[in-house]
């Protein structure tokens, strides 16, 4: 699958930025431009998200060939793998079965190990029950999810979704169908198998429970070169909750670990 990209920077050394689930590269356009002065950094669509195709498969193997198909398709041979949530389990999917296309790895709040999709199945449920075409404006879909999505960052994180049809009508960027019917897919990490030897930084969020002090044994299994930072005071959405402490620390593992 052709996946749609943005694109910053002309180096020789290559950072491809994997976003999660509901999300897109838009996403990352401001850590995106910053990268750009070191690596040629390359913001990725998921297939069934952003602007990328729709397909009825949504699986790790296929989101990895996906990947594998990106580098090829821009001749990239070798590249530094960054990945969010779902998109870090891309990323180590990848890393497992084409590890010589792996400069690094860096995996932001996702640890090798099953969660749980229950909150985003109802998340998408409750999305797909919405009339969306029958709003004229964003405020009033903001103003109707207030009831169902208290927290504010969740609400404009999930209506960046939305853009207008070929008859100006609202619409969902992601698949909601497919999502609907395959998000089990995504739930579970057994392709992590045996030990992966490129260098990989695990970030998790202080005020996040993805990765775990449990976790720390699952990754040690897997991984023979890794580590972990934590950022202080941020959640799930590292990111975009301390984007220049995220991105210093980042650079901080990219340069210190240079061979």
């Amino acid at each position: 699958m052709k996946l749609h990209s943005k694109i910053y920077g002309n180096e020789d050394s290559h950072l491809i930025i994997i976003h999660g689930l509901f999300g897109m590269s838009d996403n990352w356009n401001t850590l995106g431009k910053r990268f750009s002065d070191r690596f040629t950094t390359h913001l990725v669509d998921l297939r069934n998200h952003g602007r990328s195709p729709h397909h009825q498969e949504f699986n790790y193997d296929v989101m990895s060939e996906d990947i594998l198909e990106y580098m090829n398709d821009h001749r990239i041979e070798k590249a530094i793998i960054l990945g969010h949530s779902l998109g870090g389990k891309v990323a180590m999917k990848y890393s497992f079965t084409y590890p010589n296309r792996v400069k690094k790895l860096i995996v932001v709040d996702i640890s090798p190990r099953k969660y749980d999709t229950t909150f985003h199945k109802d998340v998408i449920k409750t999305l797909y029950k919405m009339p969306i075409e029958n709003f004229k404006t964003r405020d009033e879909l903001n103003m109707f999810l207030c009831d169902v999505f208290t927290d504010e960052s969740m609400r404009l994180f999930l209506l960046k979704n939305l853009y207008r049809d070929d008859k100006k009508r609202f619409a969902w960027r992601f698949n909601i169908d497919v999502l609907l019917e395959k998000l089990d897919n995504i739930q579970d990490a057994s392709f992590i198998e045996g030990q992966c030897d490129i260098p990989v930084c695990f970030f998790r969020g202080g005020n996040s429970n993805y990765i775990t002090e449990a976790d720390e044994l699952i990754i040690q299994k897997h991984f023979s070169d890794f580590e972990v930072t934590t950022i202080n005071d941020a959640g799930h959405w590292i990111h975009a909750e301390k984007p220049t402490r995220f991105f210093t620390e980042v650079m901080n593992f990219l340069l210190d670990s240079e061979s």
